[in-house]
Protein backbone atom coordinates (compact mmCIF):
# COMPACT_ATOMS: atom_id res chain seq x y z
CA UNK A 1 0.00 0.00 0.00
CA UNK A 2 1.29 3.40 -1.22
CA UNK A 3 1.84 6.11 1.55
CA UNK A 4 1.95 10.03 1.19
CA UNK A 5 4.20 12.43 2.11
CA UNK A 6 2.58 13.77 5.25
CA UNK A 7 2.05 9.89 6.28
CA UNK A 8 5.95 9.10 5.53
CA UNK A 9 7.10 12.29 7.49
CA UNK A 10 5.36 11.06 10.35
CA UNK A 11 6.76 7.59 10.62
CA UNK A 12 10.07 7.36 9.32
CA UNK A 13 11.71 8.67 12.25
CA UNK A 14 10.55 5.47 14.37
CA UNK A 15 12.78 3.77 11.27
CA UNK A 16 15.93 6.03 11.69
CA UNK A 17 15.66 5.65 15.09
CA UNK A 18 16.87 2.08 14.77
CA UNK A 19 19.58 3.30 11.80
CA UNK A 20 17.53 1.17 10.15
CA UNK A 21 17.73 1.85 5.65
CA UNK A 22 15.25 3.57 4.68
CA UNK A 23 14.36 2.96 0.68
CA UNK A 24 11.62 4.97 -1.54
CA UNK A 25 10.04 3.38 -4.20
CA UNK A 26 7.66 5.33 -6.67
CA UNK A 27 7.12 7.11 -10.31
CA UNK A 28 9.92 9.60 -11.74
CA UNK A 29 9.38 13.23 -10.70
CA UNK A 30 7.15 12.72 -7.23
CA UNK A 31 10.12 14.02 -5.37
CA UNK A 32 11.87 11.13 -3.38
CA UNK A 33 14.94 13.49 -2.99
CA UNK A 34 13.23 16.37 -1.99
CA UNK A 35 12.03 14.16 0.67
CA UNK A 36 14.85 13.03 1.22
CA UNK A 37 16.60 16.18 1.73
CA UNK A 38 13.43 17.71 3.63
CA UNK A 39 13.90 15.12 6.47
CA UNK A 40 17.91 16.04 7.12
CA UNK A 41 17.05 19.59 7.32
CA UNK A 42 14.73 18.72 10.23
CA UNK A 43 17.38 16.21 11.13
CA UNK A 44 19.86 19.10 10.68
CA UNK A 45 22.45 16.41 9.15
CA UNK A 46 23.97 16.95 5.83
CA UNK A 47 23.73 14.95 2.86
CA UNK A 48 25.98 12.76 1.11
CA UNK A 49 24.52 11.51 -2.29
CA UNK A 50 25.52 9.18 -4.56
CA UNK A 51 24.05 8.26 -8.01
CA UNK A 52 24.36 4.37 -7.83
CA UNK A 53 23.66 4.55 -11.69
CA UNK A 54 26.87 6.15 -12.00
CA UNK A 55 29.07 3.94 -9.61
CA UNK A 56 31.20 1.52 -10.61
CA UNK A 57 32.79 -1.33 -7.73
CA UNK A 58 35.68 1.27 -7.64
CA UNK A 59 33.63 3.64 -6.59
CA UNK A 60 32.58 1.67 -3.21
CA UNK A 61 36.07 0.02 -2.47
CA UNK A 62 38.43 3.18 -3.48
CA UNK A 63 41.72 3.06 -5.39
CA UNK A 64 44.77 1.19 -4.43
CA UNK A 65 47.01 3.51 -2.24
CA UNK A 66 50.61 3.67 -3.33
CA UNK A 67 51.88 3.84 0.10
CA UNK A 68 52.18 -0.31 0.78
CA UNK A 69 51.31 -1.74 4.14
CA UNK A 70 53.31 -5.07 5.73
CA UNK A 71 51.04 -7.88 6.41
CA UNK A 72 52.95 -11.08 8.41
CA UNK A 73 56.38 -9.57 6.86
CA UNK A 74 55.47 -8.84 3.32
CA UNK A 75 54.18 -5.75 1.82
CA UNK A 76 50.80 -5.43 0.47
CA UNK A 77 49.00 -2.77 -1.05
CA UNK A 78 45.43 -1.75 0.51
CA UNK A 79 42.34 0.51 -0.95
CA UNK A 80 41.87 4.37 -0.08
CA UNK A 81 38.44 5.44 -0.23
CA UNK A 82 36.72 7.80 -1.73
CA UNK A 83 35.48 10.94 0.28
CA UNK A 84 31.65 10.13 0.48
CA UNK A 85 32.89 7.16 1.95
CA UNK A 86 34.90 8.53 4.61
CA UNK A 87 32.90 11.68 5.40
CA UNK A 88 29.89 9.17 5.90
CA UNK A 89 32.45 6.59 8.47
CA UNK A 90 33.70 10.03 10.16
CA UNK A 91 30.92 12.05 11.01
CA UNK A 92 27.08 11.52 10.92
CA UNK A 93 25.27 12.16 7.77
CA UNK A 94 22.37 11.26 5.49
CA UNK A 95 24.09 8.92 3.10
CA UNK A 96 21.59 9.15 -0.05
CA UNK A 97 21.99 6.29 -2.47
CA UNK A 98 19.80 6.98 -5.88
CA UNK A 99 18.55 5.49 -8.37
CA UNK A 100 19.77 1.87 -6.63
CA UNK A 101 17.81 -0.05 -9.66
CA UNK A 102 19.64 1.04 -12.59
CA UNK A 103 23.39 0.33 -10.95
CA UNK A 104 24.71 -2.33 -12.38
CA UNK A 105 25.47 -5.69 -10.45
CA UNK A 106 28.41 -5.68 -8.70
CA UNK A 107 27.96 -1.78 -6.97
CA UNK A 108 24.19 -3.68 -6.36
CA UNK A 109 26.09 -6.48 -4.21
CA UNK A 110 28.42 -3.85 -2.53
CA UNK A 111 25.70 -1.82 -1.23
CA UNK A 112 24.45 -5.34 0.31
CA UNK A 113 27.02 -5.25 2.71
CA UNK A 114 26.72 -1.34 3.41
CA UNK A 115 22.90 -1.67 4.43
CA UNK A 116 23.40 -5.28 6.71
CA UNK A 117 26.13 -4.61 8.39
CA UNK A 118 26.96 -1.19 7.48
CA UNK A 119 30.54 -1.71 6.74
CA UNK A 120 32.69 -2.04 3.51
CA UNK A 121 35.86 -2.47 2.03
CA UNK A 122 36.83 -2.30 6.08
CA UNK A 123 35.29 0.89 6.61
CA UNK A 124 32.32 1.22 9.20
CA UNK A 125 29.95 4.40 8.60
CA UNK A 126 29.57 6.43 11.82
CA UNK A 127 26.92 5.35 14.45
CA UNK A 128 24.68 8.09 14.02
CA UNK A 129 25.32 8.27 9.87
CA UNK A 130 21.46 7.20 8.07
CA UNK A 131 21.27 5.69 4.98
CA UNK A 132 18.23 6.51 2.46
CA UNK A 133 17.66 4.95 -0.61
CA UNK A 134 14.98 6.28 -3.90
CA UNK A 135 14.27 3.91 -7.39
CA UNK A 136 11.63 4.06 -9.62
CA UNK A 137 11.02 0.27 -9.41
CA UNK A 138 7.85 -1.70 -7.29
CA UNK A 139 4.65 -1.61 -9.04
CA UNK A 140 5.78 0.93 -11.71
CA UNK A 141 8.58 -0.91 -12.59
CA UNK A 142 7.89 -2.45 -16.25
CA UNK A 143 7.34 1.53 -17.12
CA UNK A 144 11.11 1.73 -16.33
CA UNK A 145 15.18 0.41 -17.67
CA UNK A 146 15.98 -1.07 -13.80
CA UNK A 147 16.46 -3.63 -12.85
CA UNK A 148 13.93 -5.61 -10.50
CA UNK A 149 15.16 -6.22 -6.92
CA UNK A 150 15.52 -9.92 -5.44
CA UNK A 151 13.59 -10.52 -2.08
CA UNK A 152 17.43 -10.77 -0.39
CA UNK A 153 18.09 -7.30 -1.49
CA UNK A 154 15.00 -5.93 -0.64
CA UNK A 155 15.18 -7.63 2.96
CA UNK A 156 18.05 -5.08 3.53
CA UNK A 157 15.98 -2.05 3.18
CA UNK A 158 12.44 -0.51 5.31
CA UNK A 159 10.87 -0.23 2.21
CA UNK A 160 8.31 2.60 1.71
CA UNK A 161 5.92 2.81 -1.79
CA UNK A 162 5.50 6.78 -1.98
CA UNK A 163 2.28 8.20 -3.62
CA UNK A 164 2.14 11.59 -2.96
CA UNK A 165 -1.05 13.69 -2.58
CA UNK A 166 -1.69 17.04 -4.77
CA UNK A 167 -1.94 18.24 -1.02
CA UNK A 168 1.35 17.42 -0.43
CA UNK A 169 2.55 19.43 -3.80
CA UNK A 170 0.90 22.28 -3.19
CA UNK A 171 1.90 22.60 0.49
CA UNK A 172 5.27 22.22 -0.84
CA UNK A 173 4.73 24.92 -3.40
CA UNK A 174 3.35 27.42 -2.09
CA UNK A 175 7.06 28.92 -0.96
CA UNK A 176 8.75 27.21 -4.12
CA UNK A 177 7.02 28.31 -7.03
CA UNK A 178 5.13 30.68 -7.94
CA UNK A 179 1.04 32.22 -7.67
CA UNK A 180 0.11 31.97 -11.20
CA UNK A 181 1.62 28.18 -11.22
CA UNK A 182 0.17 27.74 -7.74
CA UNK A 183 -3.21 28.51 -8.86
CA UNK A 184 -3.27 26.75 -12.15
CA UNK A 185 -2.41 23.40 -10.08
CA UNK A 186 -4.74 23.82 -7.36
CA UNK A 187 -7.78 24.45 -10.21
CA UNK A 188 -6.50 21.73 -12.67
CA UNK A 189 -5.17 18.68 -10.34
CA UNK A 190 -5.29 16.56 -13.52
CA UNK A 191 -2.33 17.98 -15.08
CA UNK A 192 -0.09 17.87 -11.91
CA UNK A 193 1.26 14.54 -12.76
CA UNK A 194 0.79 11.75 -15.97
CA UNK A 195 -0.57 8.77 -13.50
CA UNK A 196 -1.46 5.67 -16.35
CA UNK A 197 1.14 4.01 -18.81
CA UNK A 198 3.11 6.57 -20.63
CA UNK A 199 3.70 6.25 -24.17
CA UNK A 200 7.27 6.33 -26.08
CA UNK A 201 8.87 9.83 -26.53
CA UNK A 202 6.09 11.75 -25.20
CA UNK A 203 5.81 14.41 -23.01
CA UNK A 204 4.25 14.50 -19.52
CA UNK A 205 4.38 16.85 -17.17
CA UNK A 206 5.28 15.59 -13.27
CA UNK A 207 5.85 17.62 -10.15
CA UNK A 208 9.61 17.55 -11.04
CA UNK A 209 8.57 19.16 -14.29
CA UNK A 210 6.52 21.97 -13.17
CA UNK A 211 8.96 22.83 -11.00
CA UNK A 212 11.60 23.14 -13.49
CA UNK A 213 8.91 25.28 -15.82
CA UNK A 214 8.79 27.57 -12.80
CA UNK A 215 11.92 28.33 -12.40
CA UNK A 216 11.98 29.06 -15.99
CA UNK A 217 9.19 31.31 -16.05
CA UNK A 218 10.64 33.18 -13.16
CA UNK A 219 13.71 34.01 -14.33
CA UNK A 220 12.73 34.78 -17.35
CA UNK A 221 10.08 37.42 -16.48
CA UNK A 222 7.26 35.91 -18.61
CA UNK A 223 5.02 35.54 -15.83
CA UNK A 224 4.96 39.05 -14.83
CA UNK A 225 4.11 40.02 -18.43
CA UNK A 226 0.23 41.39 -18.86
CA UNK A 227 -0.20 38.78 -21.71
CA UNK A 228 2.17 36.70 -24.33
CA UNK A 229 1.40 37.53 -27.65
CA UNK A 230 4.11 35.59 -29.22
CA UNK A 231 3.05 31.88 -27.19
CA UNK A 232 6.55 32.33 -25.59
CA UNK A 233 4.69 30.64 -22.57
CA UNK A 234 2.67 27.85 -24.58
CA UNK A 235 6.18 26.81 -26.29
CA UNK A 236 7.88 26.54 -23.33
CA UNK A 237 5.42 25.09 -20.87
CA UNK A 238 4.83 22.54 -23.91
CA UNK A 239 9.10 21.57 -23.64
CA UNK A 240 8.87 20.86 -20.05
CA UNK A 241 5.05 19.85 -19.13
CA UNK A 242 3.73 18.52 -22.86
CA UNK A 243 0.89 19.26 -25.10
CA UNK A 244 -2.12 19.27 -22.96
CA UNK A 245 -0.56 20.68 -19.76
CA UNK A 246 0.98 23.52 -22.22
CA UNK A 247 -2.36 24.72 -23.60
CA UNK A 248 -4.46 24.84 -20.47
CA UNK A 249 -1.77 26.44 -18.33
CA UNK A 250 -1.35 28.83 -21.21
CA UNK A 251 -5.28 29.73 -21.78
CA UNK A 252 -5.23 29.47 -17.67
CA UNK A 253 -2.30 32.67 -17.91
CA UNK A 254 -4.23 34.44 -20.55
CA UNK A 255 -7.34 34.75 -18.34
CA UNK A 256 -5.21 35.14 -15.65
CA UNK A 257 -6.42 38.76 -13.82
CA UNK A 258 -10.07 37.17 -13.67
CA UNK A 259 -8.87 35.33 -11.44
CA UNK A 260 -10.34 36.15 -7.38
CA UNK A 261 -7.59 36.10 -5.03
CA UNK A 262 -8.11 35.94 -1.21
CA UNK A 263 -7.07 39.58 -0.91
CA UNK A 264 -10.22 40.67 -3.26
CA UNK A 265 -12.76 39.06 -0.46
CA UNK A 266 -10.94 39.35 2.21
CA UNK A 267 -9.21 43.24 2.00
CA UNK A 268 -11.28 44.95 -0.63
CA UNK A 269 -14.76 43.24 -0.27
CA UNK A 270 -15.19 42.43 -3.60
CA UNK A 271 -17.81 39.90 -3.77
CA UNK A 272 -19.38 40.38 -7.21
CA UNK A 273 -15.97 38.79 -8.48
CA UNK A 274 -17.56 35.62 -7.25
CA UNK A 275 -20.92 35.73 -8.74
CA UNK A 276 -21.88 32.69 -11.06
CA UNK A 277 -18.91 30.98 -8.78
CA UNK A 278 -20.25 27.17 -8.57
CA UNK A 279 -18.78 24.33 -5.92
CA UNK A 280 -15.38 23.85 -7.64
CA UNK A 281 -14.75 27.70 -8.17
CA UNK A 282 -15.66 28.20 -4.38
CA UNK A 283 -13.70 24.84 -3.32
CA UNK A 284 -10.45 26.55 -5.82
CA UNK A 285 -10.79 29.87 -3.76
CA UNK A 286 -11.26 28.30 -0.16
CA UNK A 287 -8.07 26.00 -0.97
CA UNK A 288 -5.93 29.68 -1.58
CA UNK A 289 -7.65 30.61 2.03
CA UNK A 290 -6.50 27.71 3.60
CA UNK A 291 -3.11 28.08 1.79
CA UNK A 292 -2.49 32.01 2.51
CA UNK A 293 -2.44 31.40 6.06
CA UNK A 294 -4.69 34.64 6.39
CA UNK A 295 -6.40 33.17 9.39
CA UNK A 296 -3.27 32.83 11.94
CA UNK A 297 -3.78 36.31 13.40
CA UNK A 298 -6.47 38.20 13.84
CA UNK A 299 -8.44 39.91 11.34
CA UNK A 300 -9.74 43.76 11.46
CA UNK A 301 -13.46 44.11 11.52
CA UNK A 302 -13.90 45.06 8.27
CA UNK A 303 -12.33 42.11 6.99
CA UNK A 304 -14.39 39.49 9.54
CA UNK A 305 -16.96 41.63 7.96
CA UNK A 306 -15.70 40.67 4.75
CA UNK A 307 -15.58 37.17 5.37
CA UNK A 308 -18.91 36.57 7.00
CA UNK A 309 -20.72 38.34 3.57
CA UNK A 310 -18.69 35.75 1.74
CA UNK A 311 -19.47 33.18 4.23
CA UNK A 312 -23.17 33.80 3.64
CA UNK A 313 -23.13 33.11 0.07
CA UNK A 314 -21.74 29.68 0.01
CA UNK A 315 -23.24 26.06 -0.47
CA UNK A 316 -23.55 24.38 2.57
CA UNK A 317 -20.39 21.92 2.15
CA UNK A 318 -18.09 24.84 1.34
CA UNK A 319 -19.78 26.93 4.07
CA UNK A 320 -18.23 23.78 6.00
CA UNK A 321 -14.93 23.91 4.88
CA UNK A 322 -14.41 27.49 5.40
CA UNK A 323 -15.63 27.09 8.64
CA UNK A 324 -13.12 24.39 9.22
CA UNK A 325 -10.22 26.59 7.89
CA UNK A 326 -11.37 29.56 10.39
CA UNK A 327 -11.38 27.19 13.05
CA UNK A 328 -7.87 26.25 12.78
CA UNK A 329 -6.27 30.01 12.88
CA UNK A 330 -6.15 32.57 15.76
CA UNK A 331 -9.51 31.73 18.05
CA UNK A 332 -10.22 35.56 17.99
CA UNK A 333 -11.47 35.33 13.89
CA UNK A 334 -14.07 32.41 15.11
CA UNK A 335 -15.33 33.70 17.65
CA UNK A 336 -15.83 37.26 15.53
CA UNK A 337 -17.04 35.30 12.83
CA UNK A 338 -19.75 33.46 14.55
CA UNK A 339 -20.85 36.42 15.99
CA UNK A 340 -21.02 38.37 12.80
CA UNK A 341 -24.62 39.69 11.15
CA UNK A 342 -24.96 40.15 7.29
CA UNK A 343 -28.64 41.44 6.17
CA UNK A 344 -29.94 41.34 9.50
CA UNK A 345 -29.16 37.74 9.77
CA UNK A 346 -26.97 36.12 12.18
CA UNK A 347 -23.67 34.14 10.92
CA UNK A 348 -24.46 31.89 13.97
CA UNK A 349 -28.13 31.51 13.37
CA UNK A 350 -27.34 29.85 9.64
CA UNK A 351 -25.12 27.74 10.98
CA UNK A 352 -27.28 26.56 13.63
CA UNK A 353 -30.13 26.50 10.99
CA UNK A 354 -27.63 24.22 8.47
CA UNK A 355 -26.43 21.75 10.85
CA UNK A 356 -30.18 20.97 12.39
CA UNK A 357 -32.27 22.25 9.80
CA UNK A 358 -33.98 24.50 12.10
CA UNK A 359 -34.03 28.22 13.20
CA UNK A 360 -32.23 29.37 15.98
CA UNK A 361 -33.92 30.29 18.90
Amino acid sequence: MAIDFKTFSEVVGFVTDTKKPVLLRGRHGIGKSELVYQYAVQAEMPVVERRASQMTEGDLLGMPSPDAVNVNGEEASKFRPFAWLIEACTSPVVLFLDEIDRAVTEVRQGIFQLTDSRTIAGWTLHPDTLIFGAINGGEDASQYQVGEMDPAELDRWTVFDVQPTVEDWLNWALENTDTIVWDFINQNRSHLEHTSDFEPNKVYPSRRSWKRLNDCLASSGLLNEEESSDNKIYHLASAFVGFEAAISFNDFFANYERQVTVEMILDDGKHEKIAGFGINDHCALLEKMDASDRFKDPLSEEQVQNLAKYFMTLPSEAMMKLWTIVSQGDSANVIALHKSEVDGELVSSLMVKMLTGKEAK
